[in-house]
């Protein structure tokens, strides 16, 4: 499969703080494609700049073949590319339903004079709405509460909601920002169970996450970056066991007790 995201040499500076500095970054169709790093590593900054949120210092940016550095975040959500946040941005006191109906306003052709005076487009972008709407809540396991108000729902369900909006938008491309941010491990657990889900429907998903054993389950490939640059790219399996991403995470000493040589008498220097 062909690369469905593509950036080149993608800089983001504030001043003299470099956040994004060169990064070179390929997300392959039908992936789940990770990214991580300590913190202020420069991974929000990264999908700021993605969704345009925030433009480009300097680099490009390439969706579906297309070239979208600099476009306004709306225009890129229409080209097929929706994302959810660090700290979760529902309507609380709305119902679920209408949470998720939300996401489809890139979809749908009413506007404010067919919502004053009831248009017949109005009423069908509302049956639309309504019916897509309960359909994604029961996919994923929200269709019991979908008239209940959003600040009701556990945590981890509010979660799933906000990606929920997001699949109104019909993406192509998914980017999920710490889904599993302040979840216990049981709920972790449903939203590891919840993206592969996702996947096998056909999503391509970028994921920002701290919870390394959210990562290494669920990605095909993983971005490590770090200070703003990525240090190193590839499977979980090669990612586990790469110096720099360990020195990034736990310091140059630390990291000896667990890098590839440890059993070599690093865990000894660990304890010393």
């Amino acid at each position: 499969m062909g690369a469905i995201l593509e950036t080149k040499g993608i800089c983001k500076y504030f001043g003299g703080l470099k956040a994004v500095n060169n990064v070179d970054l390929e997300v392959l169709q039908g992936k789940i494609h990770g990214i991580i790093g300590p913190n202020g590593a420069g991974k929000t900054t990264l999908f700021n700049v993605l969704t345009g949120t925030f433009p480009p210092t300097g680099g490009d940016v390439f969706f579906k073949g297309q070239k979208i550095t600099g476009m306004a975040p709306e225009r890129i959500a229409r080209l097929g590319m929706a994302r959810t946040f660090q700290n979760i941005k529902l309507f609380r006191q709305m119902t679920v339903l209408d949470n998720v109906k939300i996401g489809f306003h890139i979809r749908t052709a009413t506007g404010l004079l067919d919502a004053v005076a009831r248009t017949r487009t109005y009423k069908k972008d509302e049956e639309f709405s309504n019916s897509r709407g309960l359909e994604i809540l029961h996919r994923i396991g929200l269709g019991a509460h979908a008239h209940e108000m959003a600040a009701s729902l556990p945590y981890g369900d509010q979660r799933r909601l906000e990606i929920a909006r997001a699949m109104a938008a019909q993406p192509d491309l998914l980017l999920l920002d710490e889904p599993a941010a302040g979840m216990n491990p049981a709920e972790t657990e449903k939203m590891v169970d919840f993206i592969k889900d996702l996947s096998a429907e056909g999503f391509t998903i970028i994921v920002i996450e701290h919870d390394m054993r959210l990562i290494m389950n669920v990605c095909h490939n993983i971005t490590v970056l770090n200070h703003g640059e990525k240090i190193a790219e590839g499977p979980p399996e090669s990612i586990q066991t790469n110096t720099m991403v360990i020195e990034a995470y736990l310091g140059r000493r630390r990291s000896r007790a667990y890098g590839p040589d440890a059993g070599k008498g690093g865990a000894a220097s660990a304890q010393g």
